[in-house]
């Protein structure tokens, strides 16, 4: 039975996809079996996975053409995929009158539950009723967030969102981890704020920490996550790292 993880943050341009995709890949390089669903509509993780966007059947199709899931999903040697592109961007006005319309991206991955060891759902930058689809889909949710005061005040936003959720529409949803990302050791931000995250989650922050990494931001133009395109950058290396210390928290 599939883990399925909803990496998220309210705050964009955080590290969120590049997370999700170079998680993806790291993992599936070990012989784990990992499908990542886009549900953002910019449709970055299906490009940052060399798949091409606004493909069909795809996601919007899953969800409001009722396409079965399995019909969706694209083989990559990275890790497979649902794919998104621009026409989901209309989903979340066309779920708002659908009966049941926080838990569809819940019941359309049912079938896929017994063919994965993960599914990776990569969230938009908002608390949108897509990003509420994949928080009462998943299991746990991992945050990736920048070592910033606004990244830190949105964080507190984004837990409460979480809590809510959990109590309302999915008991078993709990924070996976932290994950601190465009980490400058350099900078007394950074290191304010990640001891101020260590501090009061101590058990939530992983103790991996990405760099900022030229390599890693020129990966997605080849179409390839960066732990692919170059492994032996800082930013790869980072990422191989995380998914060393998060299979060891299984």
């Amino acid at each position: 039975m599939a883990k399925i993880l909803a990496f998220a943050n309210q705050k964009g341009g955080v590290g969120k996809t590049t997370t999700c995709v170079n998680l993806c890949a790291a993992l599936t390089q070990k012989g784990l079996r990992v499908l990542l669903v886009d549900c953002d509509p910019q449709g970055n993780a299906t490009s940052g996975m060399g798949v091409k966007k606004n493909r069909s059947p795809n996601i919007y199709d899953m969800l409001i053409h009722d396409v079965p899931s399995e019909r969706c999903v694209v083989t990559t040697s990275f890790g497979d995929v649902i794919p998104s592109g621009r026409d989901f961007a209309a989903a979340t006005v066309e779920l708002i009158s659908r009966p049941g319309r926080e838990r569809i991206l819940y019941t359309a991955l049912q079938r896929l539950y017994t063919e994965y060891d993960y599914i990776f759902l990569d969230c938009p930058p908002s608390l949108e009723l897509i990003t509420v689809n994949a928080l009462a889909a998943a299991d746990s949710v991992l945050i990736p967030m920048q070592c910033e005061y606004y990244a830190l005040e949105g964080i507190t936003d984004l837990i409460a969102s979480i809590r809510l959720c959990s109590s309302r529409l999915n008991k078993r949803l709990k924070i996976e981890g932290i994950l601190l990302t465009m980490y400058d050791g350099r900078a007394n931000l950074t290191l304010q704020v990640e001891n101020e995250l260590r501090r009061y989650m101590p058990d939530k922050v992983y103790q991996t920490v990405i760099p900022r990494s030229v390599r890693l931001s020129e990966a997605p133009s080849h179409g390839l996550p960066g732990v692919v395109y170059d492994k032996n950058n800082k930013g790869s290396r980072a990422y191989l790292a995380l998914a060393d210390e998060f299979l060891s928290r299984r």
